[in-house]
């Protein structure tokens, strides 16, 4: 059961160190990042907080996320790698999960899936960021196509599986790689390897902010989760729920988080 957010105990807010978050439909509202919602990343990051956006969003996103937004570092293609601002060096940095040799294989593979799919499922899409993307492929169900009924959309999931990829669904699209990564076990190992933080023992001061099926590893893993409202759209498509909901959609409930955080800590 998700418990709305103004219920969370004061101490609980108080004690959280960062934040995770995706962006489709979290951070962002019906495909627009609005002013409200990138002040709070400003002010999460003002007020001390790590800040880490993990997204489905392909690698030529995420670099300009990790050099223009107010944030830590990025985590991309669920989990294919992170980015992040070398404060020190100037440069921006990226660590991939797999070798350029398995990342080459894996978009082989993909682009035979690519062909399944629209031969296969009439109305689907790749997504219009595909040509950035360094290790996924996307399939578009709702962003720039007309929404795909959900019996399509598993459709979709069922081909990727088929041949041996993983396929998880967000609010817009239907992402699929080859590798055992995902978001959560590469935010771990970013926070380990970048942060020097281990997650499995302060979790509970860490939150992440998600809204779809491909944010439920993370829901499962802290336990101060926090889903948007519209996570409920998906309620019975995820394997694990938030504990705390917002009372507001989107980028509104983001800074409905943000709002909670920052004046628990005054």
């Amino acid at each position: 059961m998700m418990t709305p957010l103004a219920d969370c105990p004061r101490a609980t807010l108080a004690a959280v160190k960062g934040v995770l978050t995706d962006i489709d439909e979290t951070v962002s509202t019906e495909g627009r990042l609005t002013a409200e919602a990138y002040g709070a990343l400003e002010a999460l990051k003002k007020a001390g907080l790590l800040v880490v956006p993990v997204t489905g969003r392909p690698a030529g996103w995420c670099d300009h996320i990790a050099r223009f937004w107010p944030v830590d570092a990025v985590v991309g293609e669920n989990g294919a790698f992170w980015m992040w601002p070398d404060r020190a060096e100037g440069k921006l940095r990226t660590r991939f999960i797999q070798s350029e040799t398995a990342r080459a294989e894996g978009r082989r593979r993909l682009d035979m899936i690519r062909s399944q799919v629209l031969r296969e499922v009439p109305g689907a899409g790749i997504a219009s960021d595909q040509p950035y993307r360094a290790a996924d492929l996307a399939v578009d169900f709702c962003e720039d196509v007309s929404p795909l009924a959900p019996v399509d959309i598993q459709r979709i999931v069922a081909i990727f599986e088929r041949q041996g990829a993983h396929a998880k669904v967000s609010s817009i699209h239907i992402n699929g790689w080859f590798g055992d990564y995902d978001k959560l076990t590469t935010s771990r190992l970013m926070m380990h390897e970048l942060f020097g933080v281990d997650l499995a023992a302060d979790r509970a001061h860490y939150v992440f902010a998600g809204d779809s099926p491909n944010d439920s590893p993370m829901f499962g893993y802290f336990p101060n989760a926090v889903g948007v409202a519209n996570v409920a759209d998906f309620e019975g498509l995820l394997e694990y729920r938030p504990r705390w909901v917002t009372a507001a959609r989107s980028g509104a409930g983001f800074v409905e988080l943000a709002r909670a955080l920052l004046d628990a800590r005054d």
